[in-house]
């Protein structure tokens, strides 16, 4: 991914958060010398059983997912495979109206972050015992982060993911390297950075809301380069 200066984030730490908060990923990798790539829609989480500190571009970290056993994509997978999985944060159309100055062009400000990775299919001696795991811990990171107030209690619902997780393929990804773009209106000059997110903030669209929030704590770090940037 092509990530200008002024599009970078302040820290590793944003690329982590934003994995964890959008964790609905797309898994890529090469298909036959004359075949296209495939790509995959899944959940993704870091691995729990890493124990590991981040590093800024997260090499020597891990994540791990499930997959449908029948998707063609499975089947093709093989363990070392390099793969990209990219994640999407917040984003959101910018209207030339706000800028309020002519001439202007629209754009879109929007977070990303490609994590790079080499595949291996997590197997155990009875089908459904790896992709389990797998799931009780996404499972247990989707309702800490995005369930109720009182979290599900899977412990009465375990006997049928049994009978449904035999199609279900495990895998984990070592990571080798991610780039994170996090494209703010880190261009503009402060006034009309500032008409941008106040735009933002007052949509209904949480992804308008989100980044907003994220406007703001990017001008608090201190990390607006301010220099023009085309893309």
């Amino acid at each position: 991914m092509f990530v200008p200066d002024p599009y970078r984030e302040p820290d590793g730490s944003w690329m982590t958060e934003l994995i964890r908060l959008n964790p609905f990923a797309l898994l890529v990798s090469n298909g036959p010398a004359d075949a296209d790539p495939y790509a995959t829609h899944l959940p993704v989480i870091r691995d729990p059983e890493w124990t590991g500190a981040w590093t800024e571009n997260l090499a020597g970290g891990r994540l791990i997912g499930h997959m449908n056993r029948e998707n063609p994509h499975w089947t093709a997978l093989e363990n070392g495979t390099p793969v990209l999985i990219t994640f999407t944060g917040p984003h959101a159309y910018v209207s030339p109206t706000v800028y309020d100055i002519t001439p202007a062009a629209p754009t879109w400000d929007f977070t990303s972050v490609h994590v790079h990775g080499v595949f291996e299919k997590i197997e155990a001696a009875a089908p459904g015992e790896d992709s389990l795991e797998v799931c009780k811990d996404t499972v247990k990171a989707y309702e800490r982060d995005f369930g109720a107030a009182k979290a599900w209690d899977m412990s009465r619902s375990i006997d049928y993911f049994a009978t449904i997780l035999p199609a279900v393929g495990a895998f984990r990804v070592e990571i080798t390297g991610a780039e994170g773009m996090f494209k703010l209106s880190q261009e503009q000059d402060e006034e009309i950075r500032e008409r941008v997110r106040e735009d933002f903030a007052l949509r209904d669209s949480s992804q308008y809301r989100e980044t907003a929030e994220l406007m703001d704590r990017m001008e608090k770090t201190g990390t607006i380069k301010g220099c023009p940037v085309h893309h």
